[in-house]
């Protein structure tokens, strides 16, 4: 988990999903992701575990504008719902949001990170 937690906040610090939230939801509930060594970062995450990780790497509460959700409908007190709320709001299990992880793959390719072809994020 720390090497999870680690690579988020790399994500976040640069800033990579900035533009594709969808996208990165999609690749790390749904996909495997390995740093260029091979070894493994994630093999999927469980909307619990994701909203727990989002929670502890204090991603920005308002990224989920960009999945057409107003913060201010969600949760405001406890993070970790507020995270998992706007999961099952994001449209998980669309081809919009499998065309945006395929653009996070990407994105996480030139990094030099591996992302496995897998789809499993409608769960």
């Amino acid at each position: 988990m720390d090497r999870l937690q680690g690579f988020l906040s790399f994500l976040k610090a640069k800033r990579l999903a900035q533009g594709n939230f969808l996208g990165l939801l999609y690749v790390l509930i749904g996909r495997s992701i390995a740093d260029a060594n091979g070894d493994l970062i994630s093999k999927g995450l469980t909307w619990r575990e994701l909203s727990v990780l989002l929670q502890k790497v204090r991603w920005e509460r308002d990224a989920v504008k960009e999945l057409d959700i107003d913060p201010d409908e969600l949760p405001p007190r406890d993070r970790q719902r507020y995270w998992f709320v706007a999961f099952a709001r994001a449209g998980l299990d669309s081809q919009k949001a499998a065309d945006a992880g395929k653009r996070m793959a990407k994105v996480l390719e030139v990094e030099g990170y591996q992302v496995a072809s897998g789809d499993k994020a409608g769960r």
